[in-house]
């Protein structure tokens, strides 16, 4: 790659700087600076951060002319420059605070445009079962493994779905059956194939319709909640190592929703021969009360796994459940669900973004004998994942049979609001139950010892555009700057896949 550097940089002492085809070496690719042995070797840092700021300086009329020194002033592409010499991999050792400045305006501009960067589909192979939790992801959260990364947020992305999906036209009719619904999936190599639909078991009198009808969808007692989809691409099957069935559930969005979230009394399963497993009233009632017009969500639920694993019965299959907040409770329950009603299913996970607590230990416990995998993606700051009832520590001799003695499920990723350096440190209850503050942070997270990484790939516009005022405001400004804040954000949204590093 020819830079023409001294062809274009007035600057002075840059003459020393001689790129070369041959002589650039950094990582995988042929960049490494060779300075002519005329200069200091001490002078190269000093060299660079002048090239990047001289760069940097773009004219107020025209981002593509860039300033130079006293010599004069020259034409020059400095965006595309600057993105090809990529200076922070060329001298590795710029500080992480430094990368992430919201001075380094290439970069964040990167970062609130990104659109259409794909990430490396690695191949799961052989490990397909250790990524989907048949280990408890042992070895894959601390430091998180880059695979597991890139699958925690693709699942996540199919709740968004399932959220957009249903605000688009959230209101049913309590006359007739609901029509099919038409679901813009992340991934192309999903089809949709069935519709989930979860019903109140308690209603709203007739006269708050009539006071507020345009707000009927508020009340209504059933409402679309998500998706079945299946993967039905043979490649992606070939990468992943298996057929894949993912069950996405969105969270709270009526008034009837919210008032079963604070029926909060544990109470038996019907189907369990052990009264010490219980779970809370609301929950369960969401998830087995059927509609005027649909089943419940247990039944639709079985009724399509069934379907889907006689129809490719044979091939290697996975169920893949996913949710958040309250999609993240029923999450659970519909894996209990799947794995009473037939003797063998295929291998079960549970993704779940935010979610409050279900049961008590009685119902760790049967889901554990069940093997059913859950991975707890956690917001440290996240207060929805600390309710309802009380938690009993399972090392703690408490009495089991307390009404309000809850426990939580399976394997904990915990993330932290404080960790991004985009969020604002004390940003409000609302930013850390986000689903899309969630995905940011996953995309950000390294480890528990290790700050926000700098490498992180996931686009700022749909956070931005959801959590304007708990965004530090340097990058909100930026954001406006470059006219970027008026971004249809449900096309950021809807990328088929995240980058993950390299």
């Amino acid at each position: 790659m020819h830079t023409g550097i001294n062809s274009t940089l007035p600057a002075p002492n840059l003459h020393v700087f001689h790129p070369r085809r041959a002589s650039f070496m950094c990582n995988n690719s042929t960049l490494n600076p060779v300075v002519s042995s005329s200069a200091a070797p001490s002078s190269t840092r000093q060299h660079l951060s002048n090239l990047e700021k001289l760069l940097q300086k773009t004219n107020q009329t025209d981002p593509e002319v860039v300033k130079g020194c006293s010599n004069g002033s020259v034409e020059t592409k400095g965006k595309v420059l600057l993105e090809r010499l990529n200076l922070s991999r060329i001298w590795p050792e710029m500080s992480a605070a430094d990368d992430m400045s919201p001075r380094n305006l290439n970069r964040l501009q990167r970062l609130l445009s990104k659109t259409m960067e794909y990430s490396p589909r690695n191949n799961l192979g052989s490990r397909w079962r250790e990524y989907h939790g048949c280990y408890d992801w042992s070895g894959l959260l601390d430091p998180l493994d880059e695979n597991l990364r890139r699958e925690v947020v693709r699942y996540g992305e199919f709740v968004q779905a399932a959220y957009h999906c249903f605000h688009s036209n959230p209101t049913m009719s309590a006359d007739e059956a609901p029509l099919p619904r038409h679901v813009s999936l992340p991934e192309r190599s999903y089809k949709v194939t069935k519709s989930l639909y979860a019903t109140s078991s308690v209603g709203l009198p007739q006269w708050v319709d009539d006071v507020a009808p345009k707000l009927g969808w508020m009340t209504q007692q059933s409402s679309w909640m998500g998706f079945v989809a299946v993967c039905d691409d043979k490649r992606e099957i070939q990468r992943m190592g298996r057929r894949d069935i993912v069950i996405a559930l969105r969270g709270t969005a009526t008034c009837l929703e919210w008032t079963e979230n604070f029926r909060a009394q544990l109470v038996e399963i019907s189907e369990s021969d052990d009264p010490t497993q219980k779970v809370g009233c609301g929950f369960l009632s969401l998830h087995k009360t059927p509609g005027a017009h649909v089943p419940s969500l247990a039944e639709s639920v079985v009724d399509e796994v069934q379907r889907l694993t006689e129809m490719y019965k044979g091939e290697n299959l996975s169920i893949t459940i996913t949710g958040h907040s309250l999609g993240a409770a029923l999450s659970l329950l519909v894996a209990d669900e799947i794995s009473s009603s037939a003797p063998q299913v295929p291998p079960m996970a549970v993704f779940s973004f935010g979610g409050p607590r279900v049961g008590n230990k009685g119902f760790a416990d049967r889901l554990n004998e069940k093997n059913i995998k859950v991975l707890r993606i956690v917001n440290n700051q996240d207060l929805i994942t600390k309710v309802p009832g009380v938690f009993i520590d399972e090392r703690l001799k408490q009495d089991l049979d307390k009404p309000w003695a809850y426990s939580h499920v399976g394997t904990e990723l915990k993330v932290d609001t404080k960790m991004s350096p985009y969020l604002k440190p004390n940003a409000d209850v609302a930013c850390c139950h986000d689903l899309e503050a969630y995905l940011h942070l996953v995309d950000g997270f390294l480890s528990m010892e290790c700050p926000f990484r700098s490498n992180a790939k996931r686009s700022l516009a749909k956070l931005i555009d959801n959590q304007k005022s708990n965004v530090k405001q340097l990058y909100t400004d930026e954001a406006l700057s470059l006219n970027l804040e008026r971004r249809d954000s449900f096309s950021i949204s809807m990328v088929s896949c995240l980058p993950s590093p390299s």
